[in-house]
């Protein structure tokens, strides 16, 4: 049996725009008949060496393989096998513990779950560490971001003590309008970066991973070891290429509709959206309504008028609510925020009745 259709969708990476015959389209405007397949991928790592300011780059298949990989060779390096980090870190949260599965790596949370990662937080951790890792913006938080000065303090003692800075910077280019700042500036305060090619690049998949030449050299090496050096992968790069082009400069734009969808929603005041204001183009709406109930009603949605809400709907500890999330980019900024509250509501009476 098909599913719905799905032909408007307020999830970043909802269907609508995610059809291989629009992609390749997109794709063939990058290419001539003398691209080589190594070109593209050449492309990206230079590219990404040079917006963040890097002296090198390095393609991987994954997000979850380049952070394993980065957090591996800065555990050697120094012998100690523990990083730090917030105890929503996504390393942690969401990839079933490889870093330990595969590389023998410990995890140390620190701080609430519930807030950011604070310079006392950092200060308490008691033991040696390899690297603090720092995930900007913290996405289960719903897109917050620590301000400047705080994140310097933090990074700055975190190395005082012996361990690398490392950024999940999955949602770097989000992050880089609330710091009004280049992204070679906030790549820079770490010792290395991962960036993902298909969260707000909307490519297809895969990830960058960014530092000095050296670091770069031994992740290669462990990279070729899991499987990552794979050939022919012209086709995940030229996704995050056109990316570069034509989202990057979009995301202040995204940023400020995100805001104005927030404030028109706790406005009307049937959810209630955090942050308020939203740091970035992401944020969470929170529902009145039983988790089970919203996914129902979101169906619902999608098979009698074609709209998406959310690709997933998150628990929360009183069953009687839950949240979904909502990151702006080209498939929301075709939503008007009134448009968007008359959906809510739309959606919050059928998961009430």
């Amino acid at each position: 049996m098909n599913s719905p259709a799905i032909r408007r969708s307020l999830a970043l990476h909802g269907p609508v725009r995610r059809k291989p015959l629009d992609l390749l389209r997109q794709w063939a405007d990058l290419v001539g008949p003398d691209t080589s397949p190594e070109e593209p991928v050449e492309r990206l790592e230079a590219g990404f060496a040079e917006l963040l300011g890097t002296p090198a780059a390095l393609f991987f298949p994954s997000g979850t393989m380049a952070q394993q990989v980065a957090l591996r060779v800065h555990a050697e390096r120094r012998g100690r096998w523990t990083f730090a980090g917030h105890p929503y870190l996504h390393l942690d949260n969401w990839e079933l513990q490889g870093y330990n599965a595969v590389h023998g790596l410990r995890f140390h949370p620190a701080g609430d779950r519930h807030e950011l990662l604070s310079t006392a937080d950092v200060a308490a951790i008691g033991e040696p560490l390899a690297a603090v890792v720092w995930e900007l913006p913290q996405r289960d938080l719903g897109g917050l971001l620590p301000e400047w000065a705080q994140l310097c303090e933090q990074v700055e003692l975190a190395r005082s003590r012996g361990a690398a800075a490392h950024l999940d910077g999955g949602r770097i280019f989000e992050a880089q309008p609330f710091y009004d700042r280049p992204h070679a500036e906030i790549a820079g305060l770490f010792d290395t970066v991962y960036v993902s090619l298909y969260k707000g690049l909307q490519g297809t998949r895969g990830a960058v991973l960014a530092g000095d030449e050296a670091t770069m050299a031994e992740a290669a090496v462990w990279r070729r070891r899991l499987g990552g050096a794979i050939p022919d992968a012209w086709p995940l790069a030229l996704g995050a290429l056109v990316g570069l082009d034509r989202l990057v400069p979009r995301m202040a734009e995204f940023r400020d509709h995100a805001v104005a969808i927030a404030a028109a929603l706790n406005a009307d005041g049937t959810v209630r959206v955090f942050p308020d204001p939203p740091q970035t183009p992401l944020f969470h709406v929170h529902v009145p309504a039983p988790k089970a109930a919203v996914e129902r009603a979101g169906e619902e949605m999608i098979a009698e008028h074609g709209t998406q809400m959310f690709l997933r709907v998150r628990s929360s500890p009183d069953p009687s609510r839950c949240a979904f999330e909502v990151t702006v980019g080209e498939n929301a900024i075709e939503f008007d925020p009134k448009e968007v509250v008359e959906l809510v509501r739309q959606l919050v009476k059928r998961a009430r009745a």
